[in-house]
């Protein structure tokens, strides 16, 4: 048989050996030239990016002294860099967006040196740019320290190659082994309760001799720590999250890195990090002074700017310049490269006002140009709503700043839920801060894009700040599910952890989760040895959170509330002819209100479902309360 594929088959066998020796050679010169070069970052690149530039930084010994330029292609080498140290290399290239993905080859070449070749790759985009959805006030996200979460992969707890070579589980401020593949294995555990979206502390590698199980001193941006699992399993954990309906949102620090970062040993340029001849002539690091209102303060002293600005978050932790522009890209390019490798969901920007604030704007400008739907989570503790709100988009700011932020963390409503709830009743404590509190949203550019929480990982747990008063933390909880905001509920919480023996411990407001570990005695994830009022707030938790996750009123609606009277705040959150109303009694006994104040929201003679016991009410002219704690009635 006979025809043009046979003819091209023939062709094929009829190609010299030599050619596939000759092929066969470049091959091999091509893998040995990659090996010489130590790193190339990013990785690699895709095609497809509105800005279709792209720096790579390139170490190897030596490479400063070369030149670069890459052949028959239309991907071209604008400018050449070199660094302050010799072995670096920062190179301009323009990725046409109609490129076809593939390999491109970068040579450097010196005369009188043989050339290097290095091959890099430009892939195509899995999904278009618009896919990339955020998270928002539909979701309510569940945030986990993962060493303290669960341990799916024993094998992996100890590397040896790292500075901590090892686990501890009696030490709060050692690795207990909890990794990524915990998480994927207790995924259905996140969706049954009525999560949308899991927000894991950084996975990055820390490799730091002490305390790296945080995860916030990362020594390679572009590593996933070997103690929580690889590359392949992070993206595991994203699809099948993804599945379940929950989003993976990415913990990324841009002010700084761990002391043990690979580029501390040679940087690139002298001003790479802050007080960085301090740090190499080995004097005392210079720490910043927190005074994070520099950002704002229109008479701040240039000393205070200056030490905020530029000072280390703390001694273990180099303060990245990001005002050098090769590092300014870098953390850019780094974001990008995050979101589509692992097709996130969010972005939680750690000590948001730390770094230069123009370049912060510049970095959450790109990524929301590349990505409309995307969302990003600032971090500024401050309890102060003005300062707070500076950073959110659309802010009307004296100075003109614009953050290009969607969302901001709730710090100062935080704080005042608690204080209004633990706090006696009177004419201006009490119940009648949170009213005050909520009223601030005036003030803000889009509070429903607010990240609002009642505990996190670096504070008090909830059930402590509370004094352990289940019921008031259940009126903490429901008041997080129901304002106009986007909830986050730290891992644990549901089940009424604490830390009362170690107010403001770290280690132990990062306790394991029960049942993550093998032979744990009890296990929240099956409800095994749960004490009563643990198991009792886990079901209040999962009943509030799968009746928000289909609460359309509560992701869209409209809000009004009334002014607190006989220790009882009442919130209503309303769309069409759907109400949600929230009563938070502070009352230890039954209390009664006239209803003629509530005529407004059309609930007269409305028959309503109370969400924990079904029972139904129908208000008329009196609203009988009972004992103190939550309810929450929908029609």
């Amino acid at each position: 048989m006979t025809g043009r594929g046979n003819d091209k088959n023939e062709d094929h066998y009829n190609i010299p050996p030599v050619f596939y020796f000759f092929l066969l050679i470049f091959s091999m010169a091509i893998t040995m030239a990659n090996a010489q070069i130590e790193r190339v970052e990013p990785p690699h690149w895709w095609v497809g990016f509105k800005d279709t530039s792209l720096q790579l930084l390139v170490k190897a010994p030596g490479i400063g002294e070369y030149d670069a330029l890459i052949r028959n292609s239309r991907v071209k080498i604008k400018k050449v860099h070199q660094g302050d140290s010799p072995n670096y290399l920062f190179l301009d290239l323009d990725i046409p967006q109609d490129i076809t993905p593939g390999q491109i080859v970068i040579e450097f070449y010196k005369e009188g040196k043989s050339s290097i070749k290095y091959s890099y790759e430009l892939k195509s985009r899995v999904q278009q740019p618009g896919d990339f959805i955020g998270f928002s006030s539909k979701d309510a996200i569940y945030l986990i320290t993962p060493d303290r979460f669960a341990n799916g992969n024993p094998d992996n707890d100890i590397d040896l190659s790292l500075k901590e070579k090892s686990i501890d589980r009696t030490n709060d401020y050692a690795r207990h082994g909890g990794d990524i593949r915990g998480m994927i294995q207790h995924l259905d555990y996140i969706q049954e309760m009525g999560f949308t979206a899991i927000w894991p502390s950084p996975l990055l590698i820390n490799d730091m001799p002490k305390q790296s199980y945080h995860g916030y001193a990362i020594t390679d941006f572009y590593k996933v720590d070997p103690r929580f699992g690889d590359l392949n399993d992070y993206k595991e954990l994203s699809q099948k999250a993804k599945a379940k309906g929950i989003k993976l949102i990415m913990d990324q620090v841009n002010n700084h890195c761990g002391l043990y970062h690979w580029w501390m040993e040679d940087l690139p340029f002298a001003d790479w990090i802050n007080y960085q001849q301090g740090y190499e002539e080995g004097e005392n690091i210079t720490v910043t002074n927190h005074r994070r209102t520099v950002n704002q303060d229109i008479y701040a002293s240039d000393w205070d700017k200056d030490l905020m600005d530029y000072g280390w978050f703390v001694p273990s932790m180099p303060d990245l310049n990001q005002e050098n522009p090769f590092l300014a890209n870098y953390i850019i390019q780094n974001s990008l490269w995050w979101i589509e490798t692992l097709d996130l969901g969010g972005i939680r920007q750690d000590t948001y006002p730390y770094p230069d604030k123009n370049f912060m704007a510049r970095w959450a400008k790109r990524i929301m140009t590349e990505y409309p739907n995307f969302s990003i989570v600032g971090e500024e503790w401050s309890y102060n709503p003005l300062v707070v709100g500076y950073w959110q988009q659309g802010a009307k700011n004296r100075d003109g700043y614009e953050s290009h932020l969607r969302s901001t963390m709730d710090f100062p409503l935080q704080k005042t839920l608690v204080e209004a709830l633990k706090e006696e009743e009177n004419w201006d404590t009490g119940l009648i801060k949170l009213y005050e509190g909520l009223a601030n949203d005036f003030y803000y550019a889009s509070p429903e894009d607010m990240m609002f929480f009642g505990d996190n990982h670096d504070m008090d747990r909830l059930f402590t700040q509370l004094g352990e008063d289940t019921d008031l933390t259940k009126m903490a909880l429901a008041f997080i599910m129901v304002a106009p905001r986007i909830p986050q509920l730290y891992y644990g919480t549901e089940i009424l952890m604490e830390n009362s023996e170690k107010p403001g411990d770290h280690g132990l407001i990062r306790t394991d989760f029960p049942g993550g570990w093998p032979g744990d005695k009890v296990s929240a994830f099956t409800g095994d040895g749960l004490d009563d009022r643990a198991a009792e707030m886990q079901d209040f938790v999962k009943t509030l959170l799968n009746f928000r996750k289909e609460a359309r009123v509560i992701h869209e609606g409209k809000t009004k509330h009334f002014s607190p009277e006989q220790g009882v705040y009442i919130l209503f959150r309303y769309l069409d002819k759907k109400r949600v109303m929230l009563i938070l009694n502070k009352n230890e006994k039954p209390v009664t209100l006239n209803a003629d104040r509530f005529e407004e929201m059309g609930i007269g003679n409305m028959t309503l479902r109370d969400v924990f016991s079904t029972d139904t009410v129908v208000i008329k002219d009196q609203l009988k309360i009972g004992n103190k704690g939550v309810l929450l009635l929908t029609n």
